[in-house]
C-alpha cells in the first residue's frame, strides 16, 4: 500500500515538476549580442548624463573592449595597473629599438588595445507582457570592475565586486516596449587592493573593460527563494538547508516549501519529498530544515559523488511560484593533528597556483570546456588541488571541479602589498569582508570549494589582528571549509592551516646558497625542522619551485587572441642577434629537463616530511607576467612544452609515491650505495601486501641488481619504511650512470633516481700526457702555445667583470626570473652540450644538467663569448637568462699560434680528490686533449684571450 501511494505521489510530483519547468523556462531573457558603445576617457559621462545621449559605436557582449578592437594603441605612456619592477626597459639601450613605433615589451604579454576609464554600453529590449507584476533582476556576470546601471533614464544602482555577478533589481523601472538599459563599466582601480593582484593586473589576466559572462534579465515572483545554503552532516546522514525567502514590502505569504534531493550518480535516484508549511509577512525570512540522506555517497577526489536539491515555494493554490536547484556534495573538511582531512580521512594537497592568466582572451572564461581542460590536465600530472591566487573563479569552474573531484582553495581578490595593506580600518578592510561574504554566498554549496583565505602575502602592521578576526568570523559563519589568514603568511593561532614558504629547496634571496645549489646531491633532506615538527596546524608549502625553462619560441604563433607575445619576440630577436637562434630548441629541452629535476626534488622533499600537509607549485604552467616567469612544464595555454610528460610527473607526484632516501647520488666504486626505501600513500584506502620491486639498471638498460620487499600494511600516511638497500659498487669499474628503479607489482606506480659511480683509483696525472696545465696566460705559457704545445687553461676565479664574472652560475635553473627578482642568482638555466663529443668519452652525460654536474657548476665561472665570432663554439655551454642571451661557455677550444688551447673555467684543481664527478670530467678532458680528436680550427689571438681574464696574483 505504501509503495503504491509513493508511486502515485511521485507521479503527481513529476507532473508538478514538468509544469514548473514550463513556468520557469520562459523567465529569463539573454541580453547577449550587439550593444551600443560610448567610450568615456575623460570621465565626463556622469556629469553630462550619458545615459540619455546617442552612442555611435557598437560592440559584442559578452566580451571585452579589447576583443572588440576598442581602446588605445599601446605606447610608453600607457597607464598600466601592474608594477614594472625592472624599469630598465624605459631607458636601457638594449631595449631602444623596442620602444619605437609598435612597441614590444619584455615584462608581460602585450594587449592589442588598452582602455582604463569608463565605457558606456546601451541596449534596447522588449519584455513579455506577463512580466508586469514580476520582480525583474538584471544579471551581469564577470564585470571589470565597477558597474552603474540606468534603466529608461533612471538610476538603478552601482556595484564593484570582482568575484560574483553584479545583480540589479530593476523592478518598476521597466515598461513593455523599448526599454533602454545603459551600463557604465569603469575598470580603473576603485579600491587600492594591490597593483599586482591577479584580479586586476596586466601581469596575468589584464585590466580589461567589459562584461564577459552571462548577461540576462530574469523575472521572479514577488515572493521568491532568494538564497539556499546546504550544510552536510555526515554523522547524522543529513543536510541542513538554510533558506532565505524574499518578498515585497507590506505583503504576506502563506504556503509551503517542497524539498527533494536527487543523486546524480548511477540511476540518479530521487529521495523522498519533504514539505514544510510556511507563513511570513516580512521582506526577508530565514528558515532552516534538516533533510535525511540515508547511506550517503561521499564526495572526494576519488569519488566525486554529487547530489541535487530542488527547492520549490508553493502558494496556497498549489502553484509553484519560485524554484531553485542547488548542487552539493556530502563531504566534510577538518584537520587531524597536522593533516587536512576530508570525510575523516587524511589528504595530502598536491596543488598548482592559478594566477588568472588567459593568453587568448585576457579574462577568465565562463565556458565549461575551458575549465575541463585545466582540471583534467592537473589531474593527469598527479595533482589534486588548485589555488586561485588573489582572485576567485567564475561559477563554471566550481561546477567542473565538483564533477572531477578537485580541491579548490579560493582567495578574495587582494594582494594587499606593494603599497596596499590590511588592518588599516579603511576601504580595503571593508572590501575584504564584503567580497569574502559574496564568495561564500554564491559558491559555498560547491563541495570542491574546500579552503579559503583573505588573499595573497599581505602587508600592514596590524595584519595579524585583522586577519585573525577575519579567520574567526568565517570559521563561525560557515563550517563547510577551512580558513587561513593569507597565502604565504602570517601564521596565526586562529588559522586552521598555514601556508608558508620555508619548506622548499629555494627560498627567496638564497640564490646559490640554497639546498639544491650548495649541498651535495642527495634525497635525504626534508622539512621537519623548518615546519616545527608535528605542529597542530597543517603546513602547506607556499609556491614551491618557481623553476624556469628557456622560452619556447615556437609558442609565439599560439597567441592569436588579444594578447601578443612581444616578450618572446624580444627574446627570439636577441638570441638570433647573438648567433644562437639555431639553439633555441636545445636551450628549451636542456633547461626543461633541469627544471623537471628541480621540481622532482622539491615535491619529493615534501613527500618525505613527516606529518606534512602538502604543497602548492608555482607552477605546473607558466606565469606570463612579472618579467615573464616560465616556471611550468606546461605553457600559459596549459599545453606541454615537450620535455616532460604527465606519466613522468606522476612517478613523483601522485596519490601513491615510492621514495628513496639516498645520502648521496655521487659515488666511487669503493662505496656502497645505501638507500632507505619509503612510501607516501594518500589513496582512498589502505593497501595490503604490496610487493615493491627494486632494480639497479645501467645505461644500456641491463638490470645489474634486483630484489623486492613485501609491505603487508600500507596506511594512509607518508614516511612509511619499505626496507633498506646496501649494495656494493665495487663491480662497476668504469664511470657510468646507474638508475635505482622502484615499482609496485601489478600497478603502474613507479619511481626512479639517477646516480653515478666513478673509479676511485683514477690517476688524473696519467691522463695529462703532453698537455700543459696552466691557470693564467703568463709569458711562458704564451710562448709554449705559439711553439705548438697543447694547453689546458684553467682561469677559474680570474674571469673579468664584463667578461662573465658577473654571471651567477649555479646548478639549478633560474628561480622565477632575473628581472622580477632584481638579478637573484642563478642567472643560468643549466648547461647544454653534445654528449657524443669525445670530450665526454670518459664522463657520461646527457645533453643537459643532471646531478653529476652539481659540483662542477657550483665551482665554475661563465665566460662571455659575445665579442668572438659565432664560429667559436662552447664545448660546455651554460644557458643564459633570456633577458641577456649572452653566449656563454665553461669550456671552449681554439687554435693559438701553432698551439692548441682548451679554456675551461671550472675549478679542476681545489680538493679534486674529494670531488669524484669533477675529477672524472678533468680526466676525460685531458684524455681528449691528448687524442687526435682534439684539433681546434677556430683561430684566436692571445691578446683577445688575455682580455677575458684578470692577471693571477
Amino acid at each position: 500500500m505504501y509503495k503504491r501511494q509513493l508511486l502515485i505521489s511521485l507521479s503527481i510530483l513529476g507532473i508538478l515538476l514538468g509544469f514548473s519547468f514550463d513556468i520557469f523556462a520562459q523567465q529569463k531573457i539573454s541580453l547577449a549580442g550587439t550593444w551600443e558603445l560610448k567610450l568615456d576617457p575623460q570621465d565626463k559621462g556622469l556629469r553630462e548624463h550619458w545615459w540619455d545621449v546617442s552612442y555611435s559605436e557598437k560592440v559584442k557582449l559578452p566580451g571585452s573592449l579589447t576583443e572588440n578592437g576598442k581602446g588605445d594603441d599601446i605606447t610608453l605612456q600607457t597607464p598600466w595597473t601592474g608594477d614594472v619592477i625592472d624599469s630598465s626597459y624605459y631607458f636601457s639601450e638594449k631595449y631602444a629599438k623596442y620602444r619605437q613605433n609598435d612597441i614590444k615589451m619584455p615584462f608581460w604579454l602585450k594587449p592589442t588595445k588598452y582602455f582604463a576609464a569608463p565605457a558606456w554600453y546601451k541596449k534596447t529590449i522588449n519584455i513579455p507582457e506577463n512580466w508586469a507584476k514580476k520582480k525583474v533582476v538584471l544579471n551581469l556576470e564577470r564585470c571589470h570592475w565597477e558597474t552603474s546601471v540606468f534603466v529608461n533614464g533612471k538610476f538603478a544602482g552601482t556595484q564593484n565586486s570582482l568575484v560574483t555577478a553584479h545583480q540589479y533589481d530593476i523592478t518598476g523601472l521597466l515598461k513593455e516596449k523599448n526599454n533602454e538599459i545603459v551600463i557604465r563599466v569603469d575598470n580603473r582601480i576603485k579600491i587600492y587592493i594591490g597593483p599586482n593582484s591577479s584580479s586586476i593586473t596586466e601581469h596575468t589576466q589584464t585590466n580589461w573593460n567589459g562584461i564577459v559572462g552571462e548577461i540576462s534579465l530574469e523575472a521572479k515572483a514577488s515572493t521568491n527563494i532568494e538564497d539556499i545554503q546546504i550544510f552536510p552532516h555526515l554523522s547524522s546522514s543529513s543536510i541542513m538547508v538554510s533558506l532565505a525567502l524574499n518578498q515585497a514590502r507590506n505583503q504576506s505569504f502563506k504556503g509551503k516549501v517542497i524539498y527533494q534531493v536527487q543523486s546524480l550518480q548511477g540511476n540518479k535516484t530521487f529521495l523522498p519529498v519533504q514539505e514544510e508549511a510556511v507563513s511570513f509577512s516580512t521582506e526577508t525570512t530565514n528558515l532552516s530544515t534538516t533533510y535525511r540522506i540515508p547511506n550517503p555517497e561521499l564526495w572526494d577526489e576519488f569519488s566525486p559523488n554529487l547530489y541535487q536539491l530542488k527547492t520549490q515555494l508553493v502558494d496556497e493554490k498549489g502553484i509553484i511560484i519560485s524554484e531553485k536547484i542547488s548542487t552539493f556534495g556530502m563531504r566534510e573538511m577538518s584537520t587531524i593533528g597536522s593533516r587536512i582531512a576530508i570525510n575523516g580521512r587524511p589528504i595530502f594537497l598536491r596543488g598548482d597556483v592559478d594566477c588568472a592568466g588567459f593568453p587568448l582572451t585576457g579574462y577568465p572564461s565562463t565556458e565549461r570546456t575551458f575549465w575541463n581542460k585545466i582540471f583534467t590536465t592537473i589531474k593527469s600530472y598527479g595533482l589534486n588541488h588548485l589555488r586561485f591566487h588573489s582572485w576567485c573563479p567564475p561559477e563554471v569552474a566550481f561546477q567542473v571541479a565538483d564533477s572531477l573531484g578537485v580541491y579548490l582553495y579560493v582567495e578574495s581578490p587582494l594582494w594587499a602589498n606593494q603599497g596596499s595593506a590590511v588592518g588599516t580600518g579603511g576601504l580595503v578592510d571593508d572590501f575584504i569582508y564584503k567580497e569574502s561574504e559574496r564568495i561564500l554566498k554564491n559558491y559555498g554549496n560547491h563541495p570542491s570549494f574546500c579552503m579559503m583565505s583573505y588573499g595573497n602575502e599581505p602587508a600592514g602592521i596590524n595584519q595579524n589582528e585583522f586577519l585573525g578576526r577575519w579567520v574567526e568570523h568565517f570559521k563561525q559563519k560557515d563550517t563547510r571549509r577551512l580558513y587561513t589568514s593569507g597565502a604565504g603568511w602570517p601564521i596565526l593561532p586562529e588559522n586552521q592551516f598555514n601556508i608558508h614558504s620555508d619548506a622548499r629547496i629555494q627560498r627567496w634571496g638564497e640564490e646559490t646558497n640554497s639546498i639544491i645549489n650548495k649541498e651535495k646531491p642527495s634525497t635525504t633532506y626534508d622539512w621537519r625542522k623548518r615546519t616545527g615538527g608535528t605542529a597542530n596546524q597543517p603546513y602547506i608549502s607556499h609556491e614551491i619551485g618557481q623553476w624556469c625553462a628557456y622560452p619556447n619560441l615556437k609558442e609565439i604563433s599560439k597567441y592569436t587572441g588579444v594578447l601578443k607575445a612581444t616578450n618572446f619576440e624580444i627574446f627570439k630577436e636577441t638570441l638570433e642577434a647573438k648567433g644562437m637562434g639555431s639553439q633555441a630548441e636545445d636551450f628549451l629541452y636542456a633547461s626543461g629537463r633541469l627544471q623537471t629535476l628541480c621540481y622532482k626534488a622539491d615535491i619529493e622533499a615534501a613527500l618525505r616530511t613527516p606529518c606534512f600537509g602538502g604543497f602548492q607549485l608555482l607552477g605546473l604552467h607558466d606565469f606570463p607576467g612579472q618579467g615573464t616567469a616560465l616556471v611550468g612544464a606546461l605553457d600559459a595555454f596549459w599545453e606541454s612544452k615537450g620535455y616532460t610528460s604527465p606519466e613522468e610527473y606522476r612517478t613523483f607526484c601522485n596519490t601513491t609515491v615510492l621514495l628513496a632516501r639516498l645520502p648521496s647520488l655521487i659515488y666511487t666504486n669503493q662505496d656502497n650505495m645505501e638507500a632507505t626505501l619509503e612510501m607516501a600513500h594518500f589513496g582512498a584506502k589502505a593497501l595490503k601486501n604490496a610487493k615493491i620491486l627494486w632494480q639497479i639498471v645501467d645505461e644500456a638498460g641491463k638490470v645489474q641488481r634486483k630484489g623486492f620487499f613485501i609491505k603487508e600494511q600500507v596506511d594512509i600516511d607518508n614516511v612509511q619504511t619499505i626496507g633498506q638497500l646496501k649494495e656494493s659498487l665495487s663491480g662497476f669499474t668504469k664511470a657510468q650512470k646507474l638508475v635505482l628503479k622502484l615499482s609496485i607489482e601489478g600497478t603502474d606506480i613507479k619511481n626512479s633516481w639517477d646516480f653515478w659511480v666513478y673509479p676511485a683509483k683514477l690517476s688524473v696525472e696519467s691522463a695529462t700526457g703532453n698537455v700543459l696545465i696552466a691557470e693564467s696566460l703568463n709569458p711562458e705559457i704564451i710562448q709554449q702555445l705559439e711553439a705548438g704545445r697543447t694547453v689546458l687553461l684553467l682561469p677559474f676565479s680570474h674571469v673579468k667583470k664584463g667578461k662573465g664574472a658577473e654571471v651567477k652560475v649555479g646548478f639549478s635553473t633560474v628561480f622565477w626570473n632575473t628581472a622580477w627578482t632584481s638579478g637573484q642568482g642563478p642567472h643560468t638555466l643549466g648547461i647544454t652540450c653534445n654528449p657524443k663529443s669525445p670530450i665526454f668519452s670518459d664522463f657520461p652525460t646527457e645533453s643537459f644538467s643532471n646531478y653529476q654536474w652539481q659540483d662542477i657548476m657550483s665551482h665554475s665561472q661563465a665566460i662571455i663569448l659575445d665579442e668572438f665570432p659565432t664560429s667559436l663554439k662552447a664545448s660546455i655551454q651554460p644557458i643564459d637568462t633570456w633577458f641577456e642571451n649572452r653566449r656563454l661557455a665553461l669550456a671552449f677550444e681554439a687554435k693559438v699560434g701553432k698551439g692548441k688551447l682548451m679554456v675551461c673555467s671550472i675549478d679542476l684543481i681545489k680538493n679534486i680528490d674529494q670531488r669524484p664527478a669533477t675529477r672524472q670530467l678533468k680526466y676525460s678532458l685531458l684524455k681528449y686533449l691528448n687524442s687526435k680528436a682534439f684539433n681546434p680550427t677556430q683561430q684566436m689571438e692571445v691578446s683577445a684571450l688575455q682580455g677575458l681574464f684578470e692577471s693571477k696574483k
